[in-house]
């Protein structure tokens, strides 16, 4: 797979019209001896010598011979008038208009922002463009803006990388250099298999407004196939795109009856009644609406709505109203928190785990909302310092917030399923989650089962760790060869989700006989079962280490039944005693 940070540099000068055989006075045809090779030769030389010596010119040279500037997100570049204008058409005709004007030893001044009449094109993409312009040749991208802050992505679709070559196809367009935009729009048609389907709108946007037919029509065809909301579509794109979409979609549902498609039409123009609202922050609206009809908040996806183009308060107060589901799933199975973590707005993160949103959540392709906000961000974002008085590094708050709140559930930790070699990982952690639970069961019967009854994992021949030493030979990792990677992948997320909130339960309310079971994992103690393997001495050493354990069991045990004793249960109290006392607990946090 081709990275980002390795850009094709063969285009050169030889496209342009700097090459003049001879315009220096010197006859190539002698020095060359008459042979063609010699003359390529010395052009590639002289090309070459040209390339490293206006390089020299570039705004990080030690010496500032520029007599022009372009404000770039806040920063001064020095540029060259004179190689601007010989090189882009666009700026000949820009400087051009400005002669006449202004004292002579003034530098002109020009915004980029006003330079272009749509995109961005930001302050090291301008560099890499620049570049080009001066020595023909394309520098590495750098990585601290081309990549994304995910250990594991491959760096070949992430949003960093895409919206690095956007920006250089904008430039490249924009200021009229089509041998760029050739050889951006090809890089930009590798990305949009790769990417995510909304990493392509970004895509699609440049391909639109460029006029690349070809660009455009991949992407169109990627998300007319796709599953992304027309909302999506509708907010970030222009209008004759998203009709564009939205007639492909249609002309797809023709076979669909009319009575169908009516009642589906009356359904989402109630929906969009309530989104308007929202985008007018009438919150009491958006309650009067849900009265007048049949709709509810979960069903119009209005908080997956509000997070992702309302102001924070606003979620708040959708919050405050008690009626949307903080853990829903939208159509494509993202929850409300992925939304959160693709719009990167700390405090809307906060909110909803404030109300309970799950962050070991997963998409349908295992991606936790964690490592879906590090996947769109640049490391330059990631470790910018925050001085005082600026406003705070949200990327880096917004993945700091939500890995710490993945600490506290280290069970269950930072899943990203896209392999089968991520199966295997996943079948090593429900391996010690179903040793685990196994070894609670077989210690403190009791407090195991009241756990799993309230985490509804029930007791099944599933926990293959301690059956499989056992010799049993049915259980839930085995793998099943017709099976897709990504149906065994949910298949074990959900039986470790489950088994992660018996674990967690037992945390929380029998701590004591917990912290037993921790160690008992972490020394690796298993093989105290099997008593009888070994020589005399290790099975005399295993059979001391079995009698501190259960010496140990005792003491958790005690120490456990006497908070039950405090909280005025009986130590014999039954399951459903138990299951009040857990729930008299819950209730206080």
């Amino acid at each position: 797979m081709g990275s980002p940070i390795e850009p094709s540099s063969s285009t050169s000068f030889t496209s342009s019209s700097f090459i003049s055989n001879g315009s220096d006075g010197y006859n190539t045809n002698a020095a060359s001896g008459g042979t063609s090779e010699a003359r390529n030769a010395l052009q590639m030389i002289s090309l070459s010598k040209l390339s490293s010596n206006l390089g020299q010119l570039l705004p990080e040279a030690t010496c500032d011979y520029s007599d022009a500037e372009i404000i770039v997100e806040g920063i001064s570049v020095g540029v060259h008038r004179c190689i601007l204008a010989g090189r882009s058409k666009f700026f000949q005709d820009l400087f051009r208009k400005e002669m006449g004007y202004g004292r002579k030893d003034d530098k002109p001044k020009y915004s980029m922002e006003d330079l272009l009449p749509y995109g961005k094109v930001g302050y090291e993409a301008f560099l890499i463009f620049l570049g080009y312009l001066y020595t023909g040749k394309l520098k590495p991208f750098p990585v601290e803006v081309s990549t994304c802050v995910d250990s594991i992505c491959a760096h070949d679709a992430c949003r960093p990388a895409i919206n690095f070559v956007v920006e250089l196809m904008y430039a490249s367009s924009i200021f009229h250099m089509p041998e760029l935009v050739s050889l951006f729009q090809r890089r930009l048609l590798n990305f949009i298999g790769k990417a995510f389907i909304e990493d392509v709108i970004p895509i699609l946007a440049v391909a639109y407004h460029c006029q690349s037919s070809q660009l455009l029509s991949h992407c169109v065809d990627r998300v007319s196939r796709s599953d992304i909301e027309c909302i999506s579509l509708e907010k970030e794109l222009t209008y004759e795109i998203a009709e564009n979409i939205r007639s492909y979609h249609l002309n797809s549902r023709a076979e669909e009856k009319d009575y169908a498609v009516l009642v589906d039409h009356l359904r989402d123009k109630r929906i969009r009644r309530i989104h308007k609202a929202l985008d007018s922050d009438d919150v009491e609206l958006v309650r009067l609406l849900l009265t007048e009809s049949d709709i509810t908040l979960d069903e119009a996806y209005a908080l997956h709505y509000a997070v992702s183009y309302c102001d924070p308060k606003i979620v708040s107060e959708v919050l405050s109203l008690g009626l949307a589901d903080a853990n829903l799933r939208n159509a494509r199975g993202y929850s409300v928190l992925h939304i959160a973590a693709i719009r990167k707005e700390p405090s809307i993160i906060v909110s909803l785990l404030t109300k309970g949103a799950c962050v070991s959540e997963t998409t349908l392709d295992g991606r936790t909302a964690v490592s879906i906000c590090r996947r769109l961000t640049r490391p330059k974002d990631y470790h910018a310092k925050t001085n005082q008085g600026q406003e705070s590094n949200k990327d880096r708050i917004c993945i700091d917030v939500l890995e710490r709140e993945m600490l506290s559930n280290p069970m269950v930790g930072d899943i990203t399923v896209c392999s089968t070699i991520m199966t295997d990982d996943l079948q090593m952690r429900l391996l010690y989650l179903e040793n685990r639970v196994a070894f609670a069961q077989l210690f403190f019967p009791a407090e195991a089962k009241l756990a799993m009854d309230i985490a509804n994992a029930e007791t099944t021949s599933g926990f293959a760790g301690l059956l499989a030493s056992r010799g049993s030979s049915g259980n839930l990792r085995e793998v099943d060869l017709n099976e897709t990677p990504q149906v065994q992948n949910r298949k074990l997320l959900s039986r470790i989700d489950l088994l992660s909130k018996t674990v967690e339960l037992g945390r929380r309310y029998f701590p004591h006989c917990s912290q037993v079971l921790d160690k008992f994992m972490e020394d690796d103690l298993l093989d105290l079962f099997h008593l009888e393997k070994g020589s005399l001495d290790e099975q005399k050493i295993k059979r001391s280490r079995f009698m501190e354990l259960k010496g140990e069991v005792r003491r958790a045990f005690n120490k456990d039944k006497a908070e039950l004793r405090r909280c005025g249960l009986s130590p014999s109290s039954s399951s459903s005693s138990l299951k009040e006392f857990v729930n008299h607990k819950a209730r206080k946090l």
